[in-house]
Formats: structure tokens, sequence, C-alpha cells
């Protein structure tokens, strides 16, 4: 029989890699998608987002049990933790998930192929050879039109850490036996930020220590310090400008030894999160026998995902010019399949890509800053309007807060929306539609917001780029 020649091969199946596979297998094309785990999904279903997010859901059940009695509900005093469940609850989840990919590549006649997969050099004659080697040791070729590389990443560690019972990054955090009484978390990022909001809830002590000089540093300055405000009032702990110096095992745990401005500090805890930042894995995936040449460990594409090996495309949190972000990953495995089938398809707009965090409160914000819009010469309309005038945030018990409009001012030009508050991370979706049909404030300020909703404080927020918002 001939030998299989696949339309495409993709390396990796987290939401990039999984996503471009289905599409591909919409399109019809003979698709391979390689994994080197014994599941489908990547970090973002297994050890990431998904999670993440059912402890944070969990955190926030918890919370509201604390507050049954202003919802006239007694007899919750005695209640109980029982962590063991809150963590079978959240492996039941991502193993439902799992299973459904499973469905979805059986669906879309998608080949899954597992071992480790590695490029071999140029296509010969329009076609590539991927080396894949099984856990078994056992190694076979696959020949292929188009490789796609969605190999993902991993947590940054401090140099000279390990980690271990003590030290965690977000795979080890995850699967914790029991809550520590304190823990350490270096990075205010949207997983150190998360990872606090979780373990407050739970009553741990919780300290951050950023290196930046505010928390969750990429978002608009008024949302830091907002969040700063809550957290304070939560009793989490946090320094900024803070640079940890070392960090040693110790009986009550260990001990980080960091310096703000310069004065050395010193504090124990059970447990340490390193969260800061993550870094591609494409060392040892055969780029060196090809024409990529990547930056920091990151691979250069065009707005088609396509690297500089002619047939390579690079897609997900390997790629050097988008954030790492799963529904960017997403969007981009599914363009580099529609530039490949020749299908139509529109490149990724940086400054449409939501940003999410699942704090309490949540945070979810789009487009540019009010210090990015100033930077770049816009002459800047603020709107902004307080959870406080929100009728169903008064419902939910939810008041802090607010959604912010950065505007400009000549045209009505929607530049950037920026929520901290009650979902949202739901309800920056409105601004991401509104931006993407390049919506104007006036445009906003027309569209009715149905009563009571949350959605309600975008639309008046939207009214107060012209001081014109109704309840505040």
């Amino acid at each position: 029989m001939p030998e299989t020649i696949y339309d495409i091969a993709i390396i990796g199946s987290g939401p990039a890699g999984y996503t471009a596979a289905i599409r591909a297998g919409q399109y019809g094309l003979k698709t391979a998608l390689i994994e080197k785990d014994n599941v489908l999904g990547g970090t973002c279903l297994h050890v990431g987002c998904i999670p993440t997010k059912a402890l944070l859901f969990n955190a926030e059940i918890w919370d509201r049990l604390k507050d049954a009695k202003e919802f006239g509900i007694d007899g919750v005093d005695s209640r109980k933790l029982n962590w063991g469940a809150v963590q079978e609850r959240k492996s039941k989840i991502v193993a439902k998930h799992t299973k459904g990919l499973d469905f979805l590549m059986k669906k879309n006649k998608v080949e899954v192929v597992r071992g480790y997969g590695k490029l071999t050099g140029p296509a010969k004659d329009g076609v590539f050879v991927v080396d894949v080697k099984a856990g078994d040791g056992k190694a076979t070729q696959l020949r292929v039109k188009n490789v796609i590389l969605s190999t993902g990443s991993e947590a940054r560690m401090i140099p000279g850490l390990e980690p271990d019972a003590q030290i965690l990054t977000n795979i080890e955090i995850l699967d914790i036996g029991q809550i520590p009484k304190s823990l350490v978390i270096v990075g205010a990022g949207a997983v150190g930020v998360e990872f606090a909001s979780i373990f407050r809830s739970f009553d741990t002590k919780v300290t951050i220590l950023e290196m930046l000089p505010r928390l969750v540093p990429v978002e608009d300055e008024d949302v830091s310090k907002e969040l700063a405000r809550v957290y304070r009032k939560r009793g989490i702990e946090f320094f900024t400008g803070a640079k940890v110096e070392k960090v040693e095992k110790s009986k009550a745990g260990v001990t980080v030894t960091f310096s703000v401005d310069g004065k050395p500090q010193k504090i124990e805890a059970e447990k340490i999160l390193i969260a800061v930042g993550r870094k591609p894995r494409t060392e040892n995936v055969g780029l060196e026998k090809t024409r990529i040449q990547p930056d920091r460990g990151f691979i250069k594409t065009d707005e088609w995902m396509q690297t500089a090996e002619p047939g390579v495309y690079a897609i997900g949190d390997v790629v050097a010019s988008t954030p790492q972000l799963a529904h960017v990953a997403t969007m981009e495995g599914m363009i580099a399949v529609a530039h490949m089938a020749g299908k139509p398809a529109v490149p990724i707009n940086k400054n449409r890509i939501p940003g999410c965090t699942y704090t309490e409160p949540g945070i979810g914000s789009v487009g540019l800053t009010e210090a990015q819009a100033r930077a770049q010469g816009y002459q800047v309309k603020i709107g902004r309007f307080p959870f406080a005038g929100n009728s169903r945030a008064t419902i939910l018990g939810k008041h802090e807060g607010f959604v912010k409009v950065v505007a400009d001012e000549k045209i009505g030009e929607i530049l950037g929306v920026h929520i901290i508050g009650p979902e949202a991370f739901e309800l920056i979706a409105e601004a991401v539609t509104a931006m993407s049909a390049e919506a104007t404030v006036e445009t906003m300020m027309q569209t009715i917001h149905a009563h009571p909703t949350l959605h309600e404080a975008v639309g008046e927020a939207f009214n107060a780029v012209y001081n014109l918002s109704i309840n505040a």
C-alpha cells in the first residue's frame, strides 16, 4: 500500500493544536495530531485555565456561605470544607472535557498520534518528514505537506529553584493535599492574583511579591489600584517593587528573602508559588534544522502564522508577537489552517484581544489603557461607571469595581474598555464585539441594555464619556 501523506500534522494538542486539528478536519484535510502526553488538551485543560477556574468557583461559593445570613440563610455556621471533594470535582470537570476532545477528534476524522514530534528539516518535493517517538521508545515517521508547531509553554522558574512539595508552580499547587495556612506568591500577573484569590477565600494567609510597581501590571492603572484596594480589604498582603533575593527551606516550609527599595525583608510561609511567567517549549523540536531562528525561545510568524520555513506554521504560546492566552491560541489555529487550506481568514487584531482575570473581583479588558492611548497621541475622553450604581450588582451583593471606557474625543472611537467587578470576564465580550464592529461611543449609548443586568453598567460607562450616565 502507498505510504500515507497527511495534508497537515500538528505537534501539540493544547487549545491551539486541537482547534487547528478540528478545523482542518472540517475542511476535509487529512490531519494528524501529535501529542506526547496520554491525554489531549495541554496545559490549559489539565493544569491551567480549567482546573484553576473550577477552584475559583468553589472559592466563590465558600465566600457566599460566609455571608449566608445576609441572604436570609441560617444554619450554615457549622459549614466544613471538604478539600478532597473540591479536588475531585475539579478532576471530574477536566476528565469530562478530555473525553470531549477524544470524541471531537473521531468526529472530525483526526488521527491522534501518541509521541514526541520533531521536525527533521525542510520539505523535500513538498513533503516534510516528522519524527515521532512514543513513550515506549518506538519511533515512527510521518510524511506531511504542512506542519503546525503548537507545543505550548511551561512555567518559568527562579534560577536555582526546582519545584517540589514547598516550591510550587501552577502544576504542583493544583494538586496539593490540603490548604496551606500560609502562602507566598511571586508574581502578580493573572496566575498569581488568581491563586491569591482562591486561597485567601479558604483563609490562607497570602502574601504577593511583585517586581513591578503594581498588581496586574498589564492592566489599566485604575484597575490595578482598585484590585489593590480590594485585596487589602480581603486581607491579602502584597509588596510591589519587590525583588526576591533568596528562597530557602525552613521548619515552617520556606523562608523568602526579598528587598523593596533596597531594604531587605524576610517572610516565612508553608509554601511558595512561583508565578513569574511562562516560557515557550521550542527546544528539541528540530528548529535548528530549519530556517526558523527563535527569539528567546519564541517563534516569529507573519499575520497568517507562517514561520520563516515555508510550510511550517506556529500557533499558541510559542508565538513571539501575541499574548499567551488560550483564546488567542484558538484563533491562531483557525487562521493558520484556513490560510493553508485557501479558505477566508482575518488576521488577529492585537487591540481586539480580551484579557480576563478570574479573581474576586473579576477583571476584563480590551484595547488601549488610558496611559497607552495618551502616549499614542490621542485626545482622550474617559467614561467611568461604578458597580455601586448598578441594581443587579446590589442584588448580587457585589459592589466593588467599575467599568472604564477610553475613547477618542474627536470621533468617539472606542480605544479601550477596562472592567473590574462582578463577572467582568463575561461583560468584556460586549466591548470586544463593539470594537470589532467599529462601533462608536454613540452607537453604544443608543444600545438598549436589559434591566436589571450587570451589562447596564457597560452602557452607563459609554454614556459617562459625555457625562450622561443616569445612575451615577
